[in-house]
């Protein structure tokens, strides 16, 4: 299945033409052609206008616009400036603009719509939205989906819709959120008899291996004048388009009217379940029909798989015990900001996957829906989480969502879940994250009233939140509070006095009915790339070993205790925002913001995969060091690992976790003993530096199965540049992923090299951004609307850089140079197809 399957699903099965031809005055308008088949889903991004300003009179239809900046959603606006300490957005917010703009579209219609209605899949916040002078609304929370109806509205010809948002008023965030437009905009087209957004509901309440049932309810409206009898239908399809099961009703809805329980059974024979190893996925096709012609037909990806939460046994899906391996991830991408193009997520969970990960929590808001598309299709579990406050504020904001709370929740918290509750990923809900409320009595109403809306609109899957005050001085969360909820999440279960050794086993004792996860706890930390020694030549202070010991502690007892259903570490990627200047973001991911593993990547693919791996670090580049002991450390999933110094063995050390017994009888084993030398789960030497190369060499039971070799490298001398992709999709959307290495003579990546690296991107295409990681570099790096005749400057990080090129609209090719002073450049090409 393409990546691309889940924009083209919204798109089919009708032909929309879409050309840019009429003109407003000097604005060129965007033609849609109603065709009246079924619904039409047309992708609504090209060719908005864009002003950040607060302009007045700017939702008129007549207002001038012509002067305005021509661009395409998403738009992060945010992003596109440098990082500046005196920004009101700060540190929480990551030190950028923020402000108001102001967004326009013309477009024109072929005929008048009997239905049609707008949706945006997110935009950052406080946005007001009218068509043709009229007011449509207002939707201040900038993470969930909202839509509204045009049909009043819209006319035959030329229409302008006008968007107004406002992320002025400052701090309302804790991380980086972006400002404007930021994620897709639809523009939806159907009968006047038809099924209205999120309209369809599909669970498998019963799984066998000889059938499953799912069971499907479909809320349909009517906004003519008159009662209609349609044929609602609901067929399943498998992967290779085959319909294997159908139901059908006939149905009667009353004039200016919406039905939200019509309910259907369909039995599929021998189903192919949902997991994490092969995520299969079916499509259910919702029609109304009315006197023998389809007037709305939807497309609806589910998967067929059971969840159950047990206080005993954790976490099993489809029978079966699971141990969530999961991580934390906000929704920037570094450089692109919060306008992530698909294919880059599409690569981010890849790298998860790599290192075992299964499970994402959605920190701390609704993700764009095509996040989730891929969570479905590349088999992660997924915690979605509601947001980051609710009635009481926080000390880091004064302006976010709990002065919103009261009024928005309801709505807001509707949209998420009729959103989001088709999605096999989603396994668990969570209503928010480290809320004040829990150490007040009247969050105990709040959290009992959000629970059972939830439960109301969603009775399959249980409800969490990440508390970090459990059992915490002074003001602990109350437990009436923590009875509240399906499963009980903690937050950094091992700050508080005793529970840094002991974790949960307080709570179960006390609690044994209670489910546990630990929603958000910490990782091993450091930088990706120029390890340090410390500042003074004479000492060794190594900075890469920071966290190490207390996340392996967390992960042996969650591990260990089936009753903690698994883990989210803070973080997967590093991030945007949460910062202290000069830093632009947070290092707490393993992985960096271009998506480079650190070193504590290698720890959790250690504990996380089975396939024998080794990793070591630090580099091996400390001139003028020699002599000096220096700490080298191994990540491994073998049982022995010895080190060679410049062909001089400095032993062999070796783990085991979980450690492993006696079988049988007394003494005798069905596996030969691991005589371990630490209880650590990682391996450690001292070594006297000398230039030139280290070698770990992993064995199991004796075996050699992996080695991995370090080198002292020469001097940089050029760049090497290679893709993930040789050819990109020729549809303005596709990405191919370009990482640039400085290498010595020898083809060595010089680990502490950080130049000024240009790319240069000619052809059917555009160079999006350049990320090297640095938290610290205050050059965004976020090059979409500069000029493609000169080069993009920005300084790799430990001898990496990643380019983001997007491709065009026209078949040819993309032709990528890269330079830096003193050192020979590459040149590649990528075709576009």
């Amino acid at each position: 299945m393409s990546t691309l399957f889940f924009y083209l699903k919204k798109l089919s099965p009708v032909l929309i033409l879409i050309c840019f031809a009429g003109m407003v005055g000097s604005i060129q308008a965007e033609n849609i052609s109603i065709t009246g088949e079924a619904r039409q889903s047309v992708r609504f991004n090209e060719d908005w206008r864009f002003i950040r300003s607060d302009v007045e009179g700017a939702w008129r239809a007549a207002f001038d616009d012509s002067s305005w900046r021509r661009l395409r959603l998403p738009h992060d606006w945010s992003i596109e400036g440098q990082f500046n300490e005196k920004e009101p957005s700060g540190g929480p917010g990551g030190y950028v603009a923020t402000g108001t703009g102001w967004y326009r579209k013309h477009f024109s219609l072929s005929s008048t719509p009997q239905y049609a209605w707008i949706v945006f899949d997110g935009v950052y916040m406080n946005s007001e939205v009218w068509i043709n002078d009229q007011y449509l609304g207002k939707n201040v929370y900038g993470y969930t989906g909202f839509h509204y109806n045009l049909t009043p509205y819209l006319k035959e010809g030329d229409n302008v819709i006008a968007v107004k948002v406002d992320n002025s008023i400052q701090r309302n965030s804790r991380w980086y959120s972006g400002s404007g437009i930021y994620r897709n905009v639809w523009l939806n087209i159907s009968g006047s008899v038809h099924v209205p957004q999120w309209g369809v509901y599909v669970t498998t309440p019963i799984i066998r291996d000889t059938a499953a049932t799912v069971a499907v309810r479909v809320t349909v409206e009517n906004t003519s004048a008159k009662t209609c009898n349609a044929v609602l239908s609901n067929e399943v399809i498998d992967n290779s388009g085959k319909i294997i099961a159908s139901s059908q009703a006939q149905i009667s809805v009353l004039a200016n009217n919406r039905h939200d329980d019509y309910r259907q059974e369909v039995h599929v024979r021998t189903p192919v379940l949902w997991t994490l190893d092969k995520p299969e996925l079916y499509t259910l096709r919702t029609s109304v029909k009315v006197d023998d012609k389809i007037v709305d037909r939807v497309d609806t990806r589910f998967g067929i798989r059971s969840l159950t939460f047990c206080a005993d046994k954790g976490f099993l899906l489809n029978g079966k015990r699971v141990k969530m391996n999961g991580v934390n991830l906000h929704h920037d991408a570094g450089c692109l900001g919060a306008a992530v193009p698909v294919q880059v997520w599409e690569r981010r969970l890849a790298i998860l996957k790599d290192m075992g990960c299964n499970a994402i929590r959605t920190a701390h808001n609704p993700v764009a829906p095509e996040f989730l598309d891929l969570c479905d299709k590349m088999g992660f579990l997924v915690m979605n989480e509601f947001v980051d406050e609710w009635m009481v504020s926080k000390e880091q904001t004064t302006a976010a969502y709990s002065l919103y709370f009261r009024e928005n929740w309801e709505k807001d918290l509707r949209n998420f879940i009729h959103r989001d509750r088709n999605h096999p990923s989603v396994v668990l809900w969570s209503a928010g994250n480290e809320v004040r409320d829990q150490m007040y009595t009247e969050g105990i109403d709040v959290v009992k009233s959000l629970v059972a809306f939830f439960h109301k609109e969603d009775p399959t899957r249980p409800v969490t939140q990440g508390n970090d005050q459990i059992n915490a001085e002074p003001l602990p969360a109350y437990e009436e509070f923590l009875n509240s909820l399906d499963v009980v999440g903690y937050n950094y279960v091992a700050r508080w006095r005793e529970r840094a050794e002991l974790m949960y086993t307080p709570d179960k004792l006390r609690h044994p009915e209670w489910k546990m996860i630990g929603t958000e706890n910490g990782p091993v930390r450091g930088e990706r790339g120029p390890f340090s020694l410390g500042n003074d030549p004479n000492t060794v202070r190594p900075s890469y070993t920071s966290g190490m010991i207390a996340a392996e502690r967390l992960w042996k007892y969650t591990a260990t205790h089936d009753y903690v259903m698994g883990d989210f570490m803070w973080t997967g990627f590093d991030y945007l925002g949460e910062a202290r200047w000069p830093g632009r973001g947070s290092g707490s991911g393993v992985i960096d913001m271009a998506g480079f593993p650190k070193s504590s990547y290698y720890f959790y693919r250690s504990q996380w995969t089975d396939k024998p791996m080794i990793h070591i670090f630090p580099h091996w580049n400390w001139e003028g060091r020699n002599g000096q002991v220096i700490p080298v450390l191994a990540y491994t999933n073998c049982d022995a690992v010895e080190l060679f110094v410049n062909g001089q063995s400095f032993g062999e050390q070796r783990l085991e976790f979980p450690s492993y017994g006696m079988a049988g009888k007394y003494p005798l084993r069905d596996r030969p003993a691991v005589m371990e030398t630490t209880d650590d789960l990682h391996l450690y030497w001292t070594v006297p530096y000398r230039a030139g190369e280290i070698k770990a060499v992993g064995k199991i039971q004796g075996r050699i199965v992996c080695t991995e070799v370090i080198q002292t490298t020469g001097k940089a001398s050029a760049l090497r540049i290679t893709s993930d992709k040789n050819s990109i999709a020729a549809n303005g959307d596709d990405i191919a992923h370009l990482k640039v290495e400085i290498i010595d003579s020898k083809g060595n990546v010089v680990p502490t090299a950080n130049s000024a690296i240009s790319f240069l991107v000619k052809g059917e295409g555009q160079l999006l951004g350049m990320e090297s990681g640095d938290n610290r570099s205050h050059n965004s790096g976020h090059f979409r609307n500069a000029d493609p005749a000169q080069p993009a400057t920005k300084e790799a990080f430990g001898g990496l850089i990643l380019g983001y090129v997007q491709a065009g609209k026209k078949a040819g090719s993309i032709t990528v140079t890269v330079s830096s002073p003193g050192l020979k450049g590459a040149e590649m090409k990528i075709a576009v197809q």
